[in-house]
């Protein structure tokens, strides 16, 4: 009678013969039935399970039929090969590496955390800056009058404006401060509700931070 065998192709290791599993692995098992049907049973699937087995039955010429086990793994990050939290000043170069394991090999795919787009060029980067779409403005007498200034800085800056004398205004009846802030940067602006011989001259606005 014939006998049939079970082996596993990668390694060369028989594990079962006939009715006798052979492997000293204590998770494989043999199902049969009527001498017509021979399953290998793999329990608590690992790894290094993964390859192709064959069945071979001993007749002449010998018959055989193989097939794969894929033993797939849900992706993990590996902490300790990733980055972790960086503190940069604007204008060095910084790397962030983000290593995975899984199988199939997982993708990795990057994104900012507010979802903003990670813009991705050779630009040359800047210092925190600000500026001024209106450098020189014209005004008469008790018109009222905006001025507008742009900055940008990392970490939260502290904006305001000072007046012609160099001191720091603060709302009141003819100054009006607007300040409107989107992530790292921040639209200020000065309403002067009537302007005044006093104002003619300079007005600054500054951005400061730990930087």
């Amino acid at each position: 009678m014939e006998s049939v065998a079970w082996v596993q192709v990668d390694t060369q290791t028989i594990l079962t013969i006939h009715k006798q599993v052979i492997t000293r692995n204590p998770r494989i098992a043999l199902l049969h039935n009527d001498h017509r049907t021979w399953h290998l049973e793999l329990k608590n699937v690992r790894e290094k399970d993964r390859g192709w087995y064959m069945c071979q039955v001993n007749t002449d010429p010998m018959r055989y039929r193989q097939g794969y086990v894929d033993v797939v793994v849900p992706p993990d990050i590996i902490d300790r090969e990733s980055s972790d939290d960086m503190t940069i000043r604007e204008g060095q170069d910084v790397t962030l590496t983000c290593r995975a394991k899984g199988h199939p090999t997982p993708s990795i795919v990057w994104r900012r955390e507010d979802n903003e787009d990670i813009v991705l060029d050779n630009e040359k980067t800047v210092p925190p800056v600000a500026w001024v779409p209106q450098q020189l403005e014209g005004a008469y007498i008790g018109q009222e009058l905006t001025i507008e200034c742009h900055t940008e800085a990392f970490p939260k800056s502290i904006n305001y404006w000072t007046n012609t004398n160099g001191d720091m205004i603060v709302a009141d009846e003819r100054y009006e401060p607007i300040v409107t802030e989107n992530s790292y940067k921040v639209y200020m602006k000065l309403r002067i509700r009537r302007v005044e011989p006093q104002d003619i001259g300079t007005f600054k606005c500054i951005a400061k931070n730990s930087r």
